[in-house]
């Protein structure tokens, strides 16, 4: 297969990681509360769910990134009124919504940077399980690759140049390294 079909992230810490892309290698930061398999995932607990995933489409903020990133999979430019549904109880759960909405939901343009380059992962999308676990994306790490919410997160620079390289037959495979699995036993 070729290296770039399947990228390979391996947590090293309860909330860091590694990607790796054929011979190249990232850090990246996870979820806060540690990487959980995906059928213990549960909304609001900061875990990243192990697993592979698709990657489903890149969403980027066009003011900020005037250029269309380089990227085969489908492309989308943010605008204010972008957000994504985290209410277990609403019929657009773990979905795309437009703001104002009245349910629960996340704002996709934010004055901080991290998002704007999203990477929606196809975690609990098909059909999204109410609960399980929302807004599930690859993401820019914050300076110092703080914890994220239950995310994989990576510098601008390593994001874009990997998203030149990834396409629709591109999947995620998040697992448990030795550090990471020692640590939660």
């Amino acid at each position: 297969m070729d290296p770039f079909n399947r990228l390979i992230v391996t947590a090293t810490g309860p909330s860091r990681g590694l990607l790796s892309a054929g011979e190249k290698t990232f850090p990246c930061a996870l979820g806060k509360g540690g990487c959980v398999p995906a059928e213990q995932k549960r909304e609001g607990d900061g875990c990243t769910p192990l697993g592979v995933f698709a990657l489903r489409h890149l969403m980027y903020r066009p003011d900020r990134l005037p250029v269309v990133p380089a990227t085969a999979l489908p492309v989308q430019a943010l605008t204010e009124r972008d957000g994504w549904c985290d209410d277990a109880a609403d019929p657009l759960y773990n979905r795309p919504v437009t703001l104002p909405y009245a349910a629960g939901h996340e704002k996709l343009w934010r004055e901080e940077a991290v998002y704007d380059l999203i990477v929606d992962l196809g975690y609990n999308d098909d059909p999204p399980q109410a609960g399980r676990g929302s807004a599930i994306f690859m993401h820019i790490a914050r300076e110092g690759y703080t914890p994220t919410e239950g995310c994989v997160a990576l510098h601008r620079d390593d994001l874009l140049w990997l998203l030149a390289h990834c396409g629709p037959q591109t999947v995620m495979d998040i697992q448990a390294g030795l550090s990471a699995a020692s640590e939660q036993g």
